[in-house]
Parts: C-alpha cells; sequence; structure tokens
C-alpha cells in the first residue's frame, strides 16, 4: 500500500479533492492510503467545513489554520507547516491541486525534500503573469513528478513548455510525466448534479422556482479590492435586472462582503438593497451552487471553476476577466471575457441572451479522471 499526502486550502481544491478521495474509497482502499492536510487558507466554514460535510470528504488529519495574510506571510507558514508534516509522514507522494498559495507552498515544499509532487489541473495558463494564480500554477508544474491536465490545450501549453510527452518511467522532477487525463470537477458534477436538487432548499427559499435567473459571483482581489471595477460589475449588473425584469442571485465571498460594507462599497451596496429582485445570499455550499447552476439562465463570474460548471451544466457564461485558462470555453461560443466593462458586461448579456446555436463539446474527460490518476499514481510509486 502507499501513502499519498493531499494538501487543500481553498474551496475549489475540497471540493476537486472530493473526486480522488471517492475514488480511493470506492476503487483504490487497499492500494492507497490518504492523508489530508488542510492549510486553512479558506477558514470560514461556509467556505470549507461545509463541503466536507456535504460531500464526503474524509476528515482533515492536518489543518494548520493559516487564515489569511499577505502572499508572503501566507505562502511562509504554509511552507514551514507543510515540511514539517512531510517529514514527519513520509509519504510516497504529495498530491495538491489548481493554483493557489497552498499549493505553491506543498510543491516547493515537497520537491525540496526529494518527494514527488503530483498536481492535478496541471498545464492551465492565462499568460498574465500579473495573476498570483499564474505564478502559483507554473512554479508547481516545474515542481511536479506527475502532471496531470484536465484539457487538450493545457496538455499542449505543458509541451511548449518544454516537458517531454515521450518520457518514460521511472518519473522524476528533473523527468516528469505528463498526462491529458480529464476534469475532476467534471467527476464531481456528474456524481452530485442529480441529488443536488432534492438536497437543497435554496430556490425555493428565494422565491425562484419557475423564473429565470441570473448567477453572479465575485471573488478575485482584483476585482473586490478595486473600487471602480467593483462598482462597474455591480451597476451594470443591476441595471441588467431592472431593464430585464430579471433576478439576480449573488452568493458573496467572504472578501466581496468585506469589501461591499466598507466605504467604498456602501453606495453600490445601498442601490443593490432597493432592487428586489437582486439577492445577496450568503456563500453557497457545493450543492447549493450545482442547484443554482442548473437552474440559472446564464453565469457572471470571475471564478475559473464556476465557467467550467457552467459549461458542464450547459449555461452560457459572461467571464469578469481580461483572460481566462479556460480558453476552450471562450473559442466554442459558450464564455465572454468582458473585464470589468459596464459596456462589454451589457453587450455579452444581450448576445449570450440571443444565442441559440451553444455546443458543448466533450473537453473535459468521460468523468471518470479521478479514476484515471489513482492509476497512474499506483505505477509510479
Amino acid at each position: 500500500m502507499i501513502k499519498i499526502l493531499t494538501v487543500i486550502g481553498a474551496r475549489p481544491q475540497i471540493i476537486k479533492s472530493a473526486a480522488l478521495s471517492r475514488a480511493i474509497r470506492t476503487h483504490f482502499a487497499k492500494d492507497i492510503k490518504e492523508l489530508i492536510l488542510h492549510t486553512g487558507q479558506h477558514y470560514d466554514e461556509n467556505m470549507s467545513e461545509v463541503f466536507f460535510k456535504e460531500m464526503g470528504i474524509p476528515a482533515p488529519d492536518y489543518n494548520l489554520n493559516v487564515g489569511s495574510g499577505s502572499h508572503g506571510k501566507q505562502t511562509a507558514a504554509m511552507l514551514d507547516g507543510i515540511e514539517e508534516i512531510l517529514l514527519k509522514e513520509k509519504p510516497h507522494c504529495l498530491v495538491v491541486y489548481g493554483d493557489t498559495n497552498s499549493t505553491l507552498a506543498a510543491a516547493v515544499a515537497a520537491v525540496k525534500i526529494h518527494i514527488p509532487v503530483v498536481h492535478i489541473e496541471a498545464g492551465l495558463r492565462s499568460f498574465n503573469k500579473a495573476m498570483p494564480e499564474e505564478v502559483n500554477r507554473i512554479a508547481c508544474d516545474h515542481c511536479s513528478t506527475l502532471l496531470f491536465s484536465p484539457t487538450n490545450t493545457g496538455y499542449n501549453n505543458l509541451i511548449k513548455e518544454n516537458f517531454n510527452p515521450n518520457n518514460k518511467p521511472p518519473f522524476t522532477a528533473d523527468k516528469p510525466g505528463i498526462y491529458h487525463c480529464g476534469d475532476v470537477m467534471y467527476d464531481n458534477t456528474l456524481f452530485f448534479a442529480e441529488v443536488a436538487d432534492k438536497n437543497t432548499k435554496i430556490i425555493d427559499g428565494l422565491g425562484l422556482k419557475g423564473k429565470q435567473f441570473i448567477l453572479l459571483t465575485i471573488h478575485r482581489n482584483n476585482n473586490t479590492d478595486d473600487p471602480e471595477r467593483l462598482n462597474s460589475i455591480l451597476g451594470s449588473l443591476n441595471q441588467i435586472s431592472i431593464d430585464n425584469k430579471i433576478d439576480i442571485v449573488f452568493p458573496a465571498h467572504p472578501r466581496t462582503s468585506k469589501m461591499l460594507e466598507q466605504g467604498h462599497g456602501k453606495n453600490i451596496l445601498n442601490t443593490l438593497k432597493t432592487n428586489k429582485q437582486f439577492h445577496i445570499v450568503p456563500p453557497a455550499s457545493f450543492l447549493e451552487m450545482l442547484t443554482l447552476e442548473k437552474n440559472c439562465s446564464m453565469v457572471f463570474t470571475d471564478s475559473g471553476g464556476v465557467q467550467k460548471e457552467a459549461f458542464f451544466l450547459h449555461k452560457p457564461c459572461v467571464v469578469l476577466r481580461a483572460e481566462t485558462e479556460w480558453t476552450e470555453l471562450v473559442e466554442c461560443g459558450n464564455s465572454i471575457l468582458v473585464e470589468a466593462s459596464e459596456i462589454r458586461i451589457k453587450k455579452a448579456y444581450l448576445q449570450l441572451k440571443e444565442k441559440r446555436d451553444f455546443a458543448y463539446p466533450p473537453i473535459f474527460g468521460d468523468g471518470r479522471a479521478a479514476e484515471f490518476i489513482c492509476k497512474e499514481i499506483l505505477s509510479n510509486f
């Protein structure tokens, strides 16, 4: 039996880890022992604990309780704590997801003491290093021994960065193995979509049953921490709601709520509160988000994960960013990049509202990516 240490820290990673934990529990329980380390990067119950309960993820074996802070302070605290646990547990490999500070800290801590890194969601690129996530994902890829890309585009990005697709086992950090395996988030969407509506009451609770509505999420600091951008996004959506007599559901990330309640957000917050069709609600659980995504008519988001979930559930998506690591969604016409421009936001809404020829090609695999990853981990370690 091999031992793996999975490091998670933020909501998207917790959700992604559910697919791998479920695959281990269902198909590989005799072969793989998984330990889970939670850095505590997301420490709010609505952003962390609820997902463990709702998705049947084993409770973390370790929690660093790092909390929020500057990039340097947060990453340094994680490096210190993760290294200590790696030295204690001596896993055969370390598994990380995505592109947060938890991902970066774990990859650096492991590679420096010669523990192989397995990066799930490798190869994604926005080609904008002003985004902290872009720096994190690039650095992690170049520390990794096994790299699992959810899309063919991501796989090709790795090849362009001189990762050799013809490397043979045994793989190492100097001679890594790269794979196009499909997306573990797609695994989860297929698994949980059928039960989401039965296990949540958020649609009825908001009085939206049988009504069209827009789902909105904002959490990236370049949107939340910039008064002009935040006001432009929310003002545009509020006007769309009024002009089109359509409800908007806005599960507010703790960072976004904090900024709205502070000085630069109070005016727009007061404006939104006068619109009875603009519903500002607490952060949604995974099943609640699935229910909202299944039942909405359109998604507006700056989240990479929500962009994909919209695609999985055949919903058009307006991306509140200048670029996306999920370029395939823009290329096939399901997503439109609008930055924080009021003109572009309103134009994109009308364009997607009138569009009828949507296509949803099988970009993200067959829903069994986690099983594939487990098999490759076993064959290599």
